[in-house]
């Protein structure tokens, strides 16, 4: 059986699909979701097609990945084609957010850390799937994501839905004053130990989707660490530089 990550509020929505899938390794399925870290291609494709099958998704679905590089560029997915699914070659490059208003085209985020968020528009069925570590944090990937669904597709903040998935918690993930000052004025940063920070990413994240209009009622979050939850998610940190990446999925049926 294939083990997977779910958020409630995506669950009472039926149009939405979505997942977050794990690093537990049951066969058929061997862990990772990742075709650029180094790992046996053959090994990844056939993770992913056995996903697909398992959700019966990949009948009609086309799956989109990007070449993500901690960037906010957001692309808009028109083309119901896969991307990057079963090709690197074909991924969306230099991408950080997705963004669709097309049936049957799955959005993802590869993360081992970084924060991956999903959200949906539940009334005008317009969803987005974003990859935020804290570069992407520091330029506001996921407000400008909220605020070009906005601008694009006309979506109403307050409509819109948000899950924020695992990724390494306050607890596990200090920075130093190189990367703290750019979240001086949030309550991301809770504390300094000896001149070292302890800093919130997904509650970073959070706060940039109360800032730019979403409901508190709207917000899921997680609350997963990879780091402390390593044997079910991919940790970067944790695992001092691991090749594995688990991938957040979100899709319109």
């Amino acid at each position: 059986m294939i083990s997977f990550y779910q958020f409630k509020k995506f669950d009472t929505i039926p149009s939405c699909m979505h997942r977050v899938t794990t690093k537990v390794r049951n066969e058929p399925y061997h862990g990772s979701m990742a075709l650029h870290t180094g790992e046996n291609t053959k090994d990844i494709i056939d993770n992913r097609k056995k996903i697909a099958r398992h959700l019966r998704w990949g009948y009609k679905s086309c799956f989109i990945v990007a070449n993500q590089t901690h960037s906010d560029n957001i692309y808009i997915i028109s083309e119901p084609t896969d991307r990057g699914w079963l090709l690197a070659e074909t991924v969306v490059e230099n991408c950080d957010a997705l963004i669709t208003n097309k049936k049957n085209i799955i959005l993802t985020i590869l993360t081992a850390d970084c924060v991956p968020i999903l959200l949906m528009d539940k009334e005008k069925d317009v969803i987005a799937a974003v990859h935020a570590g804290w570069r992407g944090t520091k330029s506001d990937i996921l407000s400008k994501t909220v605020k070009k669904m906005c601008d694009i597709f006309h979506c109403d903040t307050k409509d819109i839905i948000a899950g924020i998935g695992p990724a390494i918690g306050v607890c596990c993930y200090e920075v130093d004053c190189n990367v703290a000052k750019y979240f001086s004025d949030s309550e991301a940063i809770p504390t300094e130990i000896v001149g070292k920070y302890m800093l919130d990413l997904a509650f970073a994240n959070k706060q940039q989707l109360l800032n730019v209009g979403l409901l508190n009622a709207h917000i899921e979050m997680s609350n997963i660490c990879t780091a402390c939850e390593v044997d079910r998610f991919f940790s970067y940190r944790k695992e001092k530089g691991c090749s594995g990446r688990f991938m957040s999925m979100i899709g319109l049926q």
